[in-house]
């Protein structure tokens, strides 16, 4: 009897699982053919729209990239085509900008200003007197002014031979400039004649030298402005 009902007990525990089972086999397979609804059709829309907006976010960049590529291209072309300004020397006052006209003009002005002509030779041709008692007086004054001159300057002396040429040989060494010593041996008595003498002679010795320059004739007692050798350098 025992037997009997552990066997019915198992049966009955078999037949309530295979229930189960074919219950639970029909409930999924209908469930399987079931209408889903709306969101289904939302999910895949969401879907699109985030492959889209992702597709956008990735093709944009390149997109800019490409025209901020383009803008610089023609940026350097438009560069390019302008003139570039060349550079200037700098000027001794300060720096400038290079560009600037003012820079251009003053660069050149300056070197215009730095194409310095040099000095013309003043020439001065000087007689004397052996009868005056003050001739070395007047010589060493004269003396002094021609000093001061801005060089080149020639000092031409013209004397007879009679005269106190050792006191006149010293007194032009100690000067400083630069000088000819000329004498002669011929005698006048006229002034005017030997004074006439004394300026060809001078002149002879120019021309015999080749020696080139603004001649002019200061007599011992003259008295000048050292800005008359300036305007005289001017003279053409």
């Amino acid at each position: 009897m025992g037997s009997l009902e552990r066997s019915k007990k198992k049966v009955q525990l078999w037949k309530k699982a295979a229930v189960h089972f074919a219950l639970c086999f029909v409930m999924g397979f209908f469930t399987g053919f079931a209408p889903t609804g709306k969101a289904p059709g939302l999910s895949s829309r969401s879907v699109i729209s985030s492959n889209n907006s992702s597709a956008e976010t990735l093709h944009s960049p390149p997109q800019q990239h490409s025209s901020r590529n383009l803008i610089s291209q023609q940026q350097q072309q438009q560069q390019q085509q302008q003139p570039q300004p060349q550079p200037q020397p700098r000027s001794s006052s300060g720096i400038q900008d290079p560009s600037s006209p003012d820079v251009v003009t003053g660069t050149a002005d300056l070197g215009s200003k730095l194409k310095l002509t040099p000095r013309r030779l003043i020439i001065i041709i000087t007689p004397t007197n052996a009868r005056d008692p003050h001739q070395g007086v007047h010589l060493r004054r004269l003396a002094n002014t021609l000093r001061l001159v801005p060089p080149p300057l020639l000092w031409v002396v013209v004397e007879p031979s009679a005269g106190k040429k050792k006191e006149l040989s010293e007194m032009l060494r100690s000067t400083g400039t630069m000088y000819r010593h000329l004498e002669y041996r011929e005698n006048f008595t006229a002034a005017e004649a030997e004074l006439e003498h004394q300026r060809n002679l001078a002149l002879k010795h120019l021309e015999r030298h080749r020696l080139s320059g603004i001649v002019h004739f200061a007599g011992i007692h003259s008295v000048y402005d050292l800005d008359f050798f300036d305007h005289l350098r001017e003279t053409e």
